[in-house]
């Protein structure tokens, strides 16, 4: 039986579909009723060491918008995450974990403010754009919540800037790390930020207009031939190397903000009012009972995580693998682990229980990981 993806309305395409198509991507995901590359022609590892010397096109219009405007957008905003957005300005990016009431994270996108009374969230796997509604609905707020006609492009490497910099000009080149500007693009006024799903630089360019996705593609694309750019999506291994958390793997409604190590992201001396305040402190107060660490796995190279693995610590279960892969620059499996409070700290041995009964040894980092510094062969 054909284990292929079957699109159809349910299963949306983006603007640069086309373009990654043409380009031999060999795999997709879904992610927010979306289309998510996950492979090309190259292996995951040709393609970790092409991200972190040149620079890659990234089909991320899956990251959907939930677009807040009107009066009570900035209100809204802050209900539904601990983060503290009182200080935050006109052109900045905030990374904001959004909870329920019991404290579970619902999500962990990055929040953008265009202005004081307009702001995108820009969201991993799950509905926000309900959650939302019903919050401004119950809340008998002032704002419209909506999904805009916005597609993100992601610019990745260590090229990024160039490429991006012939595109939309040198002004880019100060636009400060988790912040953006406005560049014109065939009439429309885009948003450029400096963001990314990775630790190697980058940009993401937020198309307001999904008729110019082709046109958008092509002309970083032929801006890039000479940066040696090519097609991307977000890399398992330089993701777990980097501690970048995925939703849905590392985190879902069962996890808080403080076991997923985001305590700097959580106000909790009681200034301001969000939805799990409450619940969030209790849990401060007690501390978490596990958090997520890095683990260095010995043996064969590991098959995908495609459900958590047990940790144990003689015979007993001590936390999960949430991912893994094999690294090419240490030399050995990583994988990213929720571990119990007795157990967490950094150079704990454990064991991990990996499918087909094997077992492997395996040492608890704190993350991110200290990647060495090596180069492709």
């Amino acid at each position: 039986m054909s284990s292929g993806l079957v699109t159809s309305r349910r299963n949306r395409r983006t603007p640069y579909t086309d373009r990654v198509e043409a380009l031999d991507v060999s795999g997709f995901s879904i992610v927010n009723h979306t289309l998510l590359p996950k492979s090309f022609t190259k292996s995951v590892e040709e393609e970790y060491w092409h991200l972190k010397e040149h620079v890659q096109l990234w089909d991320v219009g899956c990251q959907r918008q939930v677009e807040l405007r009107g009066p009570d957008a900035a209100f809204l905003a802050q209900q539904m995450t601990p983060r503290d957005l009182r200080s935050m300005a006109a052109g900045q990016c905030y990374y904001t974990p959004l909870i329920d009431n019991h404290a579970g994270l619902l999500n962990d996108p990055v929040l953008l403010k265009r202005d004081c009374e307009w702001f995108w969230f820009s969201i991993a796997d799950s509905d926000v754009l309900l959650w939302a509604k019903a919050l401004a609905l119950g809340m008998k707020l002032d704002v419209e919540v909506c999904e805009p006609d916005v597609w993100p492009l992601a610019v990745q490497g260590p090229r990024a800037e160039e490429l991006v910099a012939r595109v939309f000009g040198d002004e880019v080149r100060s636009v400060r790390y988790f912040s953006f500007i406005e560049c014109d693009f065939h009439g429309r006024r885009l948003a450029v930020a400096r963001s990314g799903y990775s630790k190697q630089g980058g940009f993401e360019i937020y198309l307001d207009d999904s008729t110019l996705g082709t046109k958008l593609w092509d002309t970083l694309w032929d801006a890039g031939v000479d940066l040696e750019v090519a097609p991307g999506c977000p890399n398992l291994v330089e993701r777990i190397e980097a501690g970048l958390l995925s939703y849905g793997n590392e985190m879902t409604r069962e996890n808080n903000p403080l076991e997923i190590n985001l305590d700097r992201f959580c106000h909790l001396d009681g200034e301001i009012e969000y939805i799990g305040r409450s619940a969030l402190e209790k849990i401060s107060a007690e501390g978490p009972n596990q958090r997520m660490r890095g683990l260095l796995i010995d043996g064969e190279r590991c098959p995908p995580c495609a459900k958590p693995w047990p940790v144990c610590v003689e015979g007993v279960k001590v936390g999960q693998v949430t991912s893994a892969i094999w690294s090419p620059a240490f030399g050995k499996n990583v994988g990213l682990s929720l571990i119990s409070r007795e157990h967490w700290t950094a150079g704990t041995p454990v064991k991990v229980a990996m499918p087909g009964g094997v077992i492997s040894d395996a040492v608890i980092v704190t993350l991110p990981f200290e990647v060495p510094d090596c180069h492709y062969g």
